[in-house]
């Protein structure tokens, strides 16, 4: 008889541990939930920000500042300007190493 209240007592503590450790686990959990449901009181609205007419620009070669006028005209050459010229041997590497690719999808059992 002694046996089983020990059993039983050493079952109770691990139950009341167990259902302790969830509790503290649920609430430590739920705990910054409140705290960031709201965004920073010094954020501007999405609202405020949608509407906002922008006036400054910064330049995506430098980042110096630019006016919304040399902003376009900046697109506009960067979208102009010829693309760079590959060297043909790298190009060549390159297509050497895609047609390897495709063959070692192929017959995995190369060991190209």
């Amino acid at each position: 008889m002694r046996n089983f209240t020990e059993v039983s007592i050493k079952w109770m503590r691990l139950l009341t541990l167990t259902i302790s450790s969830s509790v503290l686990v649920w609430l430590s959990s739920n705990w910054g939930n409140l705290v960031m449901a709201f965004p920073p009181a010094e954020d501007t609205p999405e609202e405020i920000l949608r509407t906002e007419i922008i006036i400054d620009a910064r330049s995506p070669i430098d980042g110096s500042l630019l006016t919304a006028a040399e902003y376009v005209q900046l697109q506009d050459q960067l979208q102009t300007s010829p693309p760079r010229k590959l060297d043909p041997n790298i190009r060549q590497n390159i297509f050497l190493i895609r047609i390897r690719s495709v063959l070692l999808k192929l017959f995995p059992f190369l060991n190209l």
